[in-house]
C-alpha cells in the first residue's frame, strides 16, 4: 500500500501570515505523527510582494521534500490563485478566499470557497487571522492534519500575545469548513 502524501501550497502576497501557516502545518503533521518538509518563499518586499509556502506531508518517510504538483492549493488572493491553478494535481482541492478569489471552473479538482478575510475581520476584528482561519478550514475539509494537532502547534509556535487570536481564529475556520464541505 503506497503513503498518503499531501502537497499542500499557501500562497499569497506579504503580510498575510502564510510562512507562519506553513510553519504551524508542517509542526501540527508531525505532532500527528507524519512526516513533513517545507520551504518558503517570499518577495523583497515585507507587504505586498509575493509570499509562498509549500508543505509536504508523508505518512512515510519524505524521498522528495518539495512539491511537484500540489494536491491542496490555498491563494489568498487572485495573482496567487493564477500564478498556481495550472500546476495542480488530478483531484486537488482548492480552498481560496471567496473576498479575495474569483475562481475559475475547472475540471477534476474541487474549488470551496472560504470566507476567512470577511470572518476575521467581522469575527475576529483582525483581518491578520484569515491565514488561521483558512488553516482550520484547511483541516476540516482536507484532514491533511488533525484540528487537535493544529490547536497544539498554535499553542507551541505562536507568542502568548496572539496566541487565543489565533485559537479562536482556527475554530472559525474550522467550523466553515465543515459548513462549506458539506454543502
Amino acid at each position: 500500500m503506497t503513503a498518503r502524501v499531501d502537497q499542500v501550497r499557501l500562497c499569497g502576497i506579504g503580510g498575510q501570515g502564510l510562512v507562519l501557516a506553513g510553519t504551524i502545518l508542517g509542526h501540527a503533521a508531525v505532532l500527528d505523527g507524519k512526516y513533513a518538509a517545507g520551504s518558503d518563499s517570499y518577495g523583497v518586499r515585507v507587504r505586498g510582494g509575493y509570499a509562498l509556502s509549500d508543505v509536504v506531508i508523508s505518512e512515510a518517510p519524505i524521498v522528495y521534500p518539495h512539491i511537484l504538483a500540489p494536491t491542496v492549493l490555498v491563494p489568498m488572493g487572485q495573482e496567487a490563485y493564477e500564478s498556481h491553478i495550472e500546476d495542480l494535481a488530478t483531484g486537488a482541492v482548492v480552498l481560496y478566499d471567496d473576498r479575495l478569489v474569483a475562481p475559475r471552473s475547472r475540471e477534476m479538482i474541487r474549488q470551496v470557497g472560504i470566507p476567512a478575510t470577511s470572518r476575521a475581520i467581522d469575527q475576529l476584528n483582525q483581518k491578520q487571522a484569515a491565514n488561521m482561519v483558512m488553516l482550520g478550514a484547511l483541516a476540516a475539509v482536507t484532514g491533511v492534519v488533525s484540528v487537535g494537532a493544529l490547536r497544539k502547534a498554535v499553542e507551541e509556535r505562536v507568542g502568548e500575545r496572539h496566541r487565543v487570536l489565533n485559537l479562536e481564529a482556527l475554530e472559525l475556520g474550522e467550523k466553515l469548513g465543515e459548513e462549506k464541505w458539506g454543502s
